[in-house]
């Protein structure tokens, strides 16, 4: 197995300032294969490989490498200190050009030095925040902003000692997918750019600081860390968490960190962790990070997880007590491959990072735990995109694979990327036939590693290296339908699974009289038992829901996948008694994927829209950024403006 051994990491290596040796011109020249034009964002967006979401010009002027120098400041709650931007002046270009939104400018220099720096920051745009223009010279190597975040940057949430675990302490957490890391660093804020970092963070002497980089595995009495990450990577993989935090081993490739009152939890959630690495290299190659780490956050954290490299971000609704919901784990894992090492090129090709990552995580979930277990995940994931669909509309251009996002945040996306994504993936296994299938994709991540890919380029590899001599015709495949046409093509891959089809007779049979006590429920895996409460018709009087509720303590579970579905069938049903649950979890839960659908739902009667504000004055300063800017849509914040 192929994968690097962990060091010992409490003591870190000397900080180094690179310069770009020809080697390096080489990987960065493949990191740049992408044409980028140098255009506005407003300008981009077709299929050219332009990115609509970023002002950076790296076909001119590329950054290579970050130095970043800061101090937490949680009384403030900013970020301030100097990011050092080395830079390869690809075309002899006399201006760099960064992504900012939010961020107080202060100071700017060049190296080699110049008497005056000219810079200066455009007109504010929604969600991507401002352009910023240094005037640099042919022979600049180095740009150094001292700056500042402000304390509404949208990547970063600053959490009180209330909203943790332990109630001690304050916490810092960063989500920067999409274009956020603008926000808290000005950079070049594409996919299409990678660079490698290094870090110095301040923070109070009681937190430890990590990042998205080699990190250290107890706090020191100074508050000061140092961290490296060798590997280029895109922006929205910055990440940075502060807090109360202990780490443990989870075996010679992989840990995980969370606050004390968490750890052990943790621990015994993610036990599987490095069988899931050993699985995953087996299949597509080396793992090609060093370790792969986790951080358990506080419940706001808005997604299941964040693939940050070498310190996956992960969601507290996943400590279910019985290992029942770490294909998430699984999930992030695989993005160190599809996603993290080959790297959408614009958030228009998003697909090829959540759409393979998707495929992947279920190969590794049936390595591990059988056909029948994968089955389950994709039967329930078919059927939500089902029900994505149909709120999309037929013909919705929402519901094809590659997505023109000019002129819109590419954080407000479905499950369209990942799972007609899978779908088509695996249509491609079906056809080739799994062993050629794996042999082209271990291929395609080894040739691609650590580069940019666009849908058109990709779709030219796939002919040249899978279909041409495949024995299947291209149109056979329905490529176009596929990736630029909406909902599922009828060649789609058929999901069975014979577990919920008797999870079906048994719903039938409750239906019809049996009592819920009756019910092998005792027996069944979170998914069977989601796969029951989302069947459910609407027909279903309260009575019956709460006999179910009696029987299986339904509003108490501490399963956040079966107690969300459950809410969902309360509030449509609106069964009174799951009312206090339904508050507790909207207000204790930031999980967007939670959130979402229960307000969306509330949202449908007046009643309900007045129970979901209610709610939500209470919940929104909990929630993150991300997660607030959705609900606020849902419910039309600030109410009664």
């Amino acid at each position: 197995m192929l994968i690097g051994i962990r060091r010992g990491r409490t003591e870190r290596r000397p900080r180094r300032s690179e310069k770009v040796t020809p080697v390096k011109r080489f990987m960065l020249l493949g990191m740049l294969s992408v044409s980028v034009l140098a255009c506005g964002p407003d300008e981009r967006g077709a299929r050219d490989g332009g990115d609509p979401h970023s002002w950076a010009r790296p076909d001119e002027v590329a950054v290579t490498h970050l130095d970043l120098d800061v101090t937490v400041s949680f009384e403030r709650r900013r970020i301030h200190g100097e990011a050092t931007l080395h830079i390869d002046n690809l075309a002899g270009a006399d201006e760099l050009w960064l992504d900012t939104r939010d961020l107080d400018i202060s100071r700017v220099r060049l190296h080699p030095a110049v008497d005056e720096v000219v810079w200066s920051l455009g007109d504010v745009q929604p969600f991507l925040g401002r352009p910023m223009r240094v005037e640099i010279r042919p022979e600049t190597t180095q740009v150094k902003i001292e700056y500042s975040s402000r304390p509404e940057a949208a990547a970063l949430q600053w959490l009180g000692p209330a909203q943790t675990a332990g109630g001690r302490h304050p916490f810092l957490l960063s989500q920067s997918q999409s274009v956020l890391a603008r926000t808290w660093i000005p950079c070049q804020d594409t996919p299409a750019v990678r660079m490698t970092y290094n870090a110095t963070v301040r923070v109070p002497p009681d937190l430890m600081a990590l990042m998205s980089a080699e990190n250290p595995t107890r706090k020191n009495d100074q508050g000061v860390y140092e961290f490296e990450m060798p590997q280029p990577i895109p922006s929205y993989l910055l990440a940075i968490a502060v807090g109360d935090l202990e780490y443990r081993s989870l075996g010679d490739h992989s840990g995980v960190y969370a606050e004390p009152e968490v750890i052990e939890r943790a621990v015994y959630e993610f036990a599987d962790t490095e069988r899931m690495i050993d699985v995953a290299a087996e299949l597509y190659g080396p793992y090609r990070w060093g370790v792969y780490d986790m951080i358990v956050l506080p419940p706001s954290f808005p997604y299941g997880g964040m693939e940050n490299p070498r310190l996956s971000f992960m969601t507290p609704t996943l400590l279910a007590g019985d290992r029942s919901l770490i294909s998430t784990v699984a999930h992030e894992l695989a993005h160190s491959w599809s996603g993290n090492l080959v790297t959408n090129a614009t958030w228009n090709d998003f697909w090829l990072n959540e759409g393979f990552t998707t495929y992947f995580e279920y190969r590794i979930m049936e390595q591990l735990y059988g056909r029948d277990y994968s089955e389950m995940l994709a039967f329930l994931a078919r059927r939500e995109l089902l029900e994505t669909f149909d709120d999309l509309g037929p013909g919705s251009s929402d519901g094809h694979l590659w997505i023109d996002l000019a002129g819109r945040d590419p954080d407000d996306t479905t499950d369209v990327a990942y799972e007609k994504g899978y779908a088509f993936l695996r249509l491609l296994e079906e056809r080739y036939g799994r062993e050629r299938w794996d042999r082209f994709l271990r291929d395609y991540f080894e040739r691609f590693a650590f580069q940019s890919m666009t849908t058109d380029r990709f779709l030219e590899y796939l002919r040249k290296e899978l279909i041409v001599d495949g024995g299947v015709p291209d149109e056979q495949l329905q490529i176009e339908a596929w990736i630029f046409g909406p909902g599922l093509p009828d060649n789609a891959p058929v999901i069975e699974s014979g577990a919920f089809a008797a999870v079906e007779a048994w719903l039938e049979q409750w239906m019809a009289g049996t009592p819920a006590p009756e019910l092998p429920g005792g027996v069944w895996s979170t998914h069977e038992w989601l796969h029951f409460l989302r069947s459910i018709p609407r027909t279903v009087d309260v009575a019956k829901l709460a006999e179910l509720d009696a029987a299986w303590a339904l509003s108490a579970s501490g399963n956040a996948e079966i107690l969300h579905a459950w809410l969902m069938k309360a509030i449509v049903h609106d069964y009174e008694s799951a009312y206090p649950a339904l508050e507790e979890f909207l207000t204790g839960v930031g999980r967007r994927k939670f959130l979402r659908p229960l307000y969306e739902e509330l949202a449908r009667s007046t009643e309900g829209m007045v129970r979901a504000r209610a709610i939500y004055e209470k919940a929104r300063d909990g929630y993150h950024p991300v997660a607030s800017a959705t609900v606020d849509e849902i419910l039309g914040w600030p109410f009664g403006s």
